[in-house]
């Protein structure tokens, strides 16, 4: 019986590896994150692919504007908000989301979760789990604040932070179909560091840009521009870059600085550069802010270098993926998930991290030898072309996604290892119970 059992089994994990690799059934899939702002910039193309595909896409976010809904529909998605507190500590919160999650994936017949950034990978998942939604897809882009090391050294809170967001991981990870993330150090530091077991992970570099809306332009070099873009927050290395700026400026006024971004208030007042802060280089002549816009690539073609001097624990930043696709240098630093976007005297400089003088000397290489603003951003450009074009990136991940069996596979599969699971516990049982007798 049991053998027969066993050959059963075979069979039909046999079958699950064929549906895995042949199943095209349309889906319901939920992507899962906070912001509508990075759902539409960095999973359009992405969600427009998918509804093309013939797939019911439902698109969750915390809030939405009146613009950005229309925006997701008209990308063929159905917007759904739901309620996440992105900073808060509360776990009765996080239960209300989980359960909220659990209840919209269960209403809606969700067949795939794709959940990115933390709190939607942990709760997402947990609650795609719970609702039996036969294929969860977690992706990671970044480990985040949590995993950053300061100047300073990690703190008692983050620490504890840390490790309540590992154990948190290690929850929510072995119930999810396919892990993806976007550097191998992110998988090392979280993954084989503490043994988090996931049934498949995969590492795809970054999500990727559209190079038609990002064109290769000239860049200027009289007078020479080096742009910062992101978010402001320390961690960012916006400080860096004031820093620098003030440096550079002294010595050579005709150089210009531009920084693109908003404070972010949100993540707490020590962290974030302020607004008076920042006004207060402007009123000197230090830098131009003309503070958050929705023309990027017309700033980025305005500029020579860009420069982002982060020791966040990144994924692949997306903001050097745009600055390559125009064509510009880089100035970043040797850290995870930046150092995957320049090779070092090719494409741009690497500096260490908290290296203020190193990050002057490689503003100053370009200003000493400005040729190196075309050759280098030309071959940052074709770069670009290799790794992070969001045509062959989502190619990547659609063929990912169509590799996980069907729900009906999956649910036999997971039976059938149920089933195993009992059985070898009854066969150790009666080997135990022939051993006491004898």
């Amino acid at each position: 019986m049991a053998k027969m059992h066993q050959n059963g089994a075979l069979t039909r994990k046999t079958e699950f590896m064929q549906s895995s690799m042949h199943n095209h059934e349309n889906e319901r899939i939920a992507f899962v994150g906070n912001e509508d702002t990075t759902l539409i910039g960095f999973r359009g193309e992405l969600i427009r692919d998918l509804v093309n595909q013939g797939h019911t896409v439902y698109a969750f976010c915390t809030q939405f504007s009146d613009n950005s809904r229309e925006k997701i529909e008209a990308l063929g998605a159905i917007p759904v908000q739901y309620n996440m507190s992105k900073f808060s500590l509360n776990p009765l919160r996080d239960m209300f989301t989980l359960f909220q999650l659990y209840k919209f994936f269960k209403r809606l017949e969700i067949t795939i979760t794709y959940c990115y950034f933390a709190k939607p990978v942990i709760y997402g998942t947990l609650a795609a789990a719970m609702a039996r939604v036969p294929k969860r897809i977690a992706k990671i882009e970044g480990l985040g604040r949590v995993f950053t090391e300061t100047q300073e050294g990690t703190s008692v809170s983050t620490s504890i932070l840390r490790w309540g967001m590992v154990r948190l991981y290690k929850l929510a990870l072995p119930k999810s179909s396919l892990l993806l993330l976007l550097n191998n150090e992110d998988k090392w530091d979280l993954i084989d560091r503490h043994n988090i077991s996931v049934p498949r992970s995969e590492v795809i570099g970054g999500i990727g840009v559209c190079l038609d809306a990002y064109p290769k332009s000239q860049a200027p070099k009289g007078p020479l521009r080096f742009i910062f873009v992101g978010r402001l927050l320390a961690e960012k290395g916006i400080r860096y870059f004031l820093q620098a700026a003030e440096v550079i400026k002294k010595q050579h006024p005709e150089v210009e600085f531009i920084v693109l971004g908003e404070p972010d208030g949100r993540a707490g007042r020590e962290k974030a550069v302020s607004r008076p802060e920042l006004m207060d280089y402007v009123s000197r002549g230090v830098i131009t802010y003309p503070g958050r816009v929705n023309n990027v690539v017309d700033w980025l073609a305005s500029s020579s270098v860009f420069v982002l001097p982060s020791y966040y624990r990144e994924g692949v930043p997306r903001s050097t993926q745009e600055a390559l696709a125009v064509g510009r240098a880089v100035i970043t630093t040797d850290m995870p998930g930046c150092r995957e976007t320049v090779i070092h005297g090719d494409n741009g400089l690497l500096i260490p991290p908290h290296d203020q003088l190193a990050l002057v000397r490689a503003i100053e290489h370009f200003i000493h030898n400005p040729e190196d603003v075309d050759i280098m951003g030309s071959r940052g450009r074709e770069l670009a072309k290799q790794k992070f074009d969001v045509r062959a990136c989502n190619d990547k991940i659609l063929s990912l996604i169509h590799g996980l069996p069907s729900a009906r596979a999956q649910q036999a599969y997971e039976s059938d290892q149920t089933e195993n699971s009992k059985l070898d516990a009854e066969t150790s049982e009666t080997k135990s119970e022939v051993k006491d007798a004898q």
